[in-house]
């Protein structure tokens, strides 16, 4: 690193790699880095966009001359950074660093873990601190695209009853919610907009269901006084538009504009599903964030939409329960492939700590990774699931990974992103080869390449880690970076990379690997008729382990993780993400369906199209989150823990004669009715006297 740092080893690798580049390079960075951001107009002014297409394409002669990037002298206090923080245990003051006028915004904290918002040039003040034990950037946040359905246009045009919906399942959900239960919130964190005027959301009043809406990104209204940012939305705001619709001859949704309305909304849809009137919850209260994942942003240089904004997210929605005195029951249908995929991730320990409070739950769609080769003729639906390895080395024999990079024409300007965890008693070596290239030098325990430039301008990082603080365990991470100048941005080689691991030192021998995801997006015409993409990568069909796919999101030890279930089928759906976590334990926790699954289509002009069918685990997590609502209006004193032993004890097997846990379906598919039995079954506790 050209900027000596004390106690390095605190730091994520990902920040580290961050820390060595200069402004020009982070400010194209954060185009695609959620925990990114530019607060100099100067900066942004002086940097070309990616996304306005503002770099030409060189020619190979000017390729060939592009310089390599000269040492870092000092680190740019004009990029800011997301961080989240490990203290030394729950009482220590925060740092005071924290408390600097030119932090940005407040620190959130629960018990030792604090999520702040940095300058870049703070971070060597903060690791000198002795009770900071480890500083994470937050991973990033990716949409789950969901599958649109395959069902014919007429059996959507219409609203379904929750009969209708559920009708095939065993255990239906219809009427799920008895008369005279109590109050309960459901919160949904989710993307593209909500749609609180839609028919699906009214009460018979004419008054939304809603109760708020944080905007993360919005600038209409005041924030909520505890983050800084965004905009809220509350339910009053919200009911006053709709009685002004005739009035002003205008949307409900357009006089309280949110900044994302995306028509066919997957937020709106998702919130239909757990609490629409036609879903699993109708009598729950609900409340939404919207949260920004930068492709709609006109400068994503300029905002955060990293995971930090979901721990904000979760806090918000828990404590406005607590202000209206209603359990509360989350949907998340976002993942991220970041960190170990066994709950030690500072995301993972949050979520877990607000948990520990009765009267709440957090569902988490397992993901749509669990497709790992064609189903039909043409169909590329592998390239979102090859995201896992694993394997055993053995003293003296080597084992090799082979790692794709999408080519035929397509320019991979995203940083591409492979981590590997294995056991604290073992020592691995690691060395990279490009395509047609040779072998990096031989990284061993301790040691890292730190912006490699490789003889195609592809810039390569390797971190060898050991004993990290989060998990104790070893981990190496390799990052291919595009190359990022005011010049030029040259994407990274396409063809088969090759990671080599080297057994130093075995007693276990065993590994796991995931490529961090990113959502295909593709970029403004750089001058020429090349398409420039931010494309995920993915393991070769050799490579490729078909299981321990889970969302590291859904990975955390409290949260409900959910499989997708085809009802038509009645089998697990080929996408829906497998466990079981690195360490071992049962995730997902059950299946719900999630296949065709018919709910409110938000922002929609067409007045005759109100209803939309989607697939994807993203559909069947709001299923569970309106079932555990249910439960929590049951009985408010609930524990994440005891839901999640509900589900598990009622769930029914898919597979004939077995009772076990499956990596595909979890526990097996969800019961609704049987949900509420075992509760109102532990509420009535009998005292059987001698």
């Amino acid at each position: 690193m050209s900027v000596k740092i004390q106690n390095e080893s605190k730091l994520s690798p990902r920040l580290r790699m961050v820390l060595n580049g200069n402004a020009t390079v982070n400010a194209l960075r954060a185009e695609q880095d959620p925990a990114l951001a530019v607060v100099e107009e100067r900066t942004l002014a002086s940097v070309p966009s990616l996304l306005a297409g503002e770099i030409p394409r060189l020619s190979d002669q000017q390729l060939a001359k592009l310089p390599e990037r000269q040492k870092l002298k000092r680190i740019p206090p004009q990029i800011h950074t997301s961080i989240l923080i490990r203290l030394k245990d729950e009482k220590v003051p925060l740092p005071d660093v924290l408390r600097e006028e030119k932090i940005e915004g407040p620190a959130v904290r629960r018990g030792d873990l604090v999520s702040a918002t940095v300058p870049l040039d703070s971070l060597p003040s903060l690791l000198k601190d002795p009770l900071v034990v480890a500083v994470e950037s937050p991973g990033s946040l990716a949409f789950l695209p969901p599958i649109k359905s395959s069902l014919a246009e007429s059996e959507s045009q219409n609203p379904p009853t929750p009969a209708e919906r559920w009708s095939n399942l065993p255990g239906s959900a219809a009427s799920i919610l008895p008369p005279g239960t109590g109050p309960v919130l459901v919160g949904i964190i989710d993307v593209q907009g909500f749609d609180f005027a839609h028919s699906d959301f009214m009460d018979a009043d004419g008054r939304t269901r809603f109760e708020a809406i944080w905007d993360q990104a919005g600038t209409s209204h005041p924030s909520p006084p505890r983050f800084g940012y965004g905009a809220e939305l509350t339910g009053r705001m919200l009911n006053r538009a709709i009685r002004s619709q005739e009035r002003w001859r205008l949307p409900a949704v357009q006089l309280e504009p949110q900044s994302e309305m995306v028509a066919g909304s997957h937020g709106t849809h998702v919130a239909s599903i757990a609490a629409g009137n036609h879903g699993l919850c109708p009598q729950a209260r609900i409340a939404a964030v919207l949260l920004s994942l930068g492709q709609q942003d006109t400068d994503r240089r300029l905002s955060f939409y990293d995971s930090s904004r979901l721990v904000h997210a979760v806090d918000y929605l828990f404590q406005l329960g607590r202000k209206l005195k209603m359990p509360v029951s989350i949907n998340i249908s976002l993942g991220t492939n970041s960190h170990s995929h066994d709950g030690t991730s500072l995301i993972s320990r949050w979520l877990d700590f607000e948990l520990t409070t009765p009267g709440r739950a957090v569902c988490v769609a397992a993901g749509n990774a669990g497709q790992e080769g064609s189903v039909s003729p043409g169909d590329i639906g592998y390239v979102m699931g090859r995201i896992h390895t694993s394997g055993r080395l053995k003293e003296g024999k080597s084992s090799e990974i082979s790692w794709e990079v999408i080519g035929n024409g397509i320019t991979d300007i995203s940083e591409n992103k492979l981590e590997i965890w294995y056991s604290e008693c073992d020592h691995f070596s690691v060395q990279v080869k490009p395509p047609f290239g040779e072998w990096s030098p031989v990284v061993r325990p301790g040691e890292y390449l730190e912006n490699v430039f490789l003889a195609n301008k592809t810039v390569l990082s390797i971190y060898n880690e050991w004993y990290v603080p989060m998990n104790g365990l070893n981990y190496i991470a390799c990052y291919l970076s595009p190359y990022f100048s005011r010049e030029a941005v040259v994407g990274i080689q396409s063809g088969t990379w090759q990671v080599r691991l080297i057994p130093d030192s075995v007693r276990d021998g065993s590994y796991h690997a995931w490529i961090e995801r990113d959502d295909p997006f593709r970029y403004a015409s750089q001058g020429d008729q090349r398409q420039v993409w931010a494309f995920p990568s993915y393991f070769t069909e050799m490579s490729n382990v078909d299981d321990t796919s889970v969302s590291s999101l859904a990975c955390g030890h409290s949260i409900i993780s959910v499989a997708n279930y085809d009802p038509r089928k009645k089998k697990i759906h080929p996408t829906s993400s497998q466990g079981p976590t690195r360490d071992g334990r049962a995730k997902p926790d059950v299946a719900a369906p999630g296949t065709d699954i018919i709910a409110a289509c938000g922002f929609n002009p067409d007045p005759q199209a109100m209803w939309l069918a989607m697939t994807g685990t993203s559909m069947a997590s709001p299923y569970v989150c309106g079932v555990v609502a249910a439960m929590l209006s049951a009985d408010p004193g609930l524990t994440a823990t005891q839901i999640n032993g509900i589900l598990h004890h009622t769930a029914r097997p898919l597979k004939t004669g077995t009772t076990l846990w499956e990596n595909q379906a979890g526990f097996g598919l969800i019961g609704g009715q049987a949900c509420l039995e075992e509760v109102a079954h532990l509420r009535n506790r009998k005292d059987l006297k001698p």
